[in-house]
């Protein structure tokens, strides 16, 4: 059995082993695919493994002899799924592999926000407080979290994580859901998506993307919001609409935003939030801990396992 890794290098640039995948057959892993090489490289295979490599319905077409497509991912969007179901190509995603760590990040692009550690850091570093007056400087922008309102727009497995992390630091934590019944005994409120942006201290993006909800973050909704409240997102860029956020931010409508995602990866150099105020971009690493690598190349694994012991698991289409 062959198998093509298409776009191996984030899932592991060089810190963990492939072994486990290349027990069950001959392993090509690529670090990165162009849209034209797609072809090409997997001709021949059996199992087809992807992160963000595209495969469109064309590319699966073409492919005669391949019997499985898996996500080193959660998100399927890159995949079409429809093509693939009407070829009877299984394919599998790895959920909650990276749960705990979203939700740190989250906490961490908060903490930035309020006390900006980072930021104070490398002001000392460049000799601020070696020129201050006093034995200590930067007062403005420290916020304490504690009684503070964190609003949850997603209650999945990484919302709840965040939800129980907020709690801890003393926070009210509301969310919007769909059907709060499901979640009897949580200890938080649930709300609607209005009053969530109106109410909260710290608005945090929990949800999947899809047709019905990108750009929902606008400027009518940042308009709902308090001005010293903040945005955080660590979900998929398109919820946004950034340059409403980055003018929101620009002219002080809203304190703050940290984002780890945008809407096209890598951004544009002119993407507006990049050099918005008060705005923290990363470079989409929430699920990128190695713990969290380490399990989405172990779950990728078992994936392919199941599929060949015709048992899968895991399937989205």
């Amino acid at each position: 059995m062959k198998i093509v890794v298409l776009d191996g290098h984030t899932l592991n640039p060089g810190d963990l082993s492939w072994d486990e995948l290349q027990q069950l057959g001959e392993l090509e892993v690529y670090d990165r695919t162009a849209p034209e090489e797609v072809v090409g490289r997997s001709r021949g295979a059996d199992v087809l493994l992807t992160n963000k490599a595209r495969v469109t319905g064309e590319h699966i077409r073409e492919l005669s002899g391949l019997k499985y497509i898996g996500l080193l991912a959660t998100g399927y969007d890159n995949v079409d799924i429809q093509a693939a179901r009407e070829l009877q190509i299984p394919v599998t995603n790895v959920p909650a592999y990276s749960t705990d760590s979203v939700a740190q990040l989250t906490f961490a692009l908060i903490l930035e926000l309020t006390h900006g550690a980072g930021a104070r850091a490398a002001a000392v570093r460049e000799g601020a407080w070696s020129r201050s007056a006093d034995f200590c400087f930067g007062h403005e922008g420290l916020t304490e979290l504690s009684g503070k309102t964190l609003g949850l727009v997603g209650f999945g497995q990484i919302g709840q994580a965040v939800a129980r992390i907020g709690r801890a630091f003393g926070m009210e934590v509301t969310a919007v859901v769909r059907s709060p019944e499901k979640y009897a005994g949580a200890e938080v409120r649930f709300t609607g998506l209005e009053a969530c942006f109106a109410e909260a201290d710290f608005v945090s993006l929990h949800c999947p993307l899809t047709a019905e909800n990108k750009g929902m973050v606008n400027a009518g909704r940042i308009g709902l919001m308090k001005t010293s409240a903040c945005l955080i997102n660590t979900s998929r860029g398109g919820l946004i609409h950034e340059a409403d956020l980055a003018a929101a931010l620009n002219s002080g409508r809203i304190a703050g935003a940290a984002v780890d995602v945008l809407s096209a990866e890598p951004p544009a150099a002119g993407n507006p939030l990049l050099s918005a105020a008060n705005c923290i971009v990363t470079p989409h690493i929430a699920w990128a801990t190695q713990e969290a690598r380490k399990r989405l190349m172990s779950r990728a694994a078992e994936n392919v396992k199941a599929f060949l012991r015709d048992t899968p698991v895991n399937v989205v289409n």
